[in-house]
């Protein structure tokens, strides 16, 4: 057997290769391990996140706030979102007298992220399910219970700010900020809601009625203030003629008074005889005196 070929081979070096495998495989083992390192000895918390370190289940006195931290690989961080959440309800309450009332609505909170490790260790991180949901409920339907059904048609922003005044004072020793509770609609049965329409109508015919005759009434008020108005104006006009006319025979009065005064001043004996002899006619009246007897009138020419 002719063994030339194999003579000129050159021997390979596996130790070689075996060294190259075996750095390649430490390398990654290492890189494993740093890998692993890194991320159980660091946590990073993003922006709007509260970071809750625990330490073998243990909550830590402290937050963690948004960035790079480091921390023992035997320590776990978990995130609780402080930023402002917003959260839908439906519920189904009753009125005073006793008509059930079907509310949708909306609240919006958030937690105080200094004390988020607190609320984590007596809530955890579903504290809105367990807990503030919940309590929203029945607040609202004990603050429905309060008025009547349909004084809870035109109360809806009472309603929504008695809920939130109760529910904040609930939660604030949890941390947990309510900002705003709003009721977007009130729904009630078909038979009342069709009751309220027709009590609506019968009043605003019945406001239209009393507008009516409030109308009439001021229209009669007002015509019979003008005829009292006429009366009297036409009453001061005679009057003020009246007076006139008094005023003129008054003053005719006092005038031919005045003349007769200032005549009677002006009369003397002679005046009077020079009137009798300017004004006779010449002829003797006669006068019956006695039986037949006749009177002749003597002028007195003398004086």
């Amino acid at each position: 057997m002719n063994n030339a070929p194999f003579q000129n081979a050159k021997p390979v070096r596996r130790p070689a290769n075996k060294k190259l495998a075996v750095g390649i495989v430490v390398a990654v083992v290492v890189l494993i391990l740093g890998i692993i390192l890194y991320t159980s000895c660091t946590a990073i918390v993003p922006t709007g996140y509260t970071g809750i370190l625990t330490t073998f289940g243990k909550v830590s006195d402290y937050t963690l706030d948004a960035g790079f931290h480091f921390k023992s690989p035997f320590q776990k961080v978990t995130l609780m979102d402080n930023r402002e959440q917003k959260s839908s309800f439906s519920t189904e309450a009753f009125s005073s007298d006793i008509q059930q009332v079907n509310v949708i609505g909306s609240i919006n909170y958030n937690i105080n992220k200094t004390t988020a490790m607190n609320l984590f260790k007596d809530v955890g991180v579903g504290y809105f399910s367990t807990l503030v949901s919940p309590r929203l409920l029945e607040n609202m339907k004990a603050v429905f219970s309060k008025y009547t059904a349909e004084e809870l048609i035109s109360l809806r922003d009472q309603l929504s700010v008695q809920t939130r005044e109760i529910l904040s004072a609930e939660m604030s020793r949890y941390g947990i900020n309510i900002i705003s509770v709003s009721i977007e609609d009130i729904d009630f049965a078909d038979a009342f809601t069709d009751a309220v329409e027709a009590k609506q109508v019968a009043q605003q015919g019945k406001l239209k009625a009393e507008i009516e005759q409030e109308q009439a009434t001021m229209e009669a008020q007002q015509a019979a203030s003008r005829k009292k108005i006429a009366a009297e104006a036409e009453a001061s006009v005679q009057k003020i003629n009246a007076d006139a006319a008094a005023y003129a025979i008054r003053a005719e009065a006092e005038a031919r008074a005045e003349a007769n005064q200032l005549i009677a001043g002006s009369l003397t004996d002679a005046l009077i005889n020079y009137t009798q002899v300017t004004q006779w006619n010449g002829e003797l009246p006669t006068y019956m005196s006695g039986e037949g007897a006749q009177t002749v009138p003597v002028l007195n020419l003398g004086k």
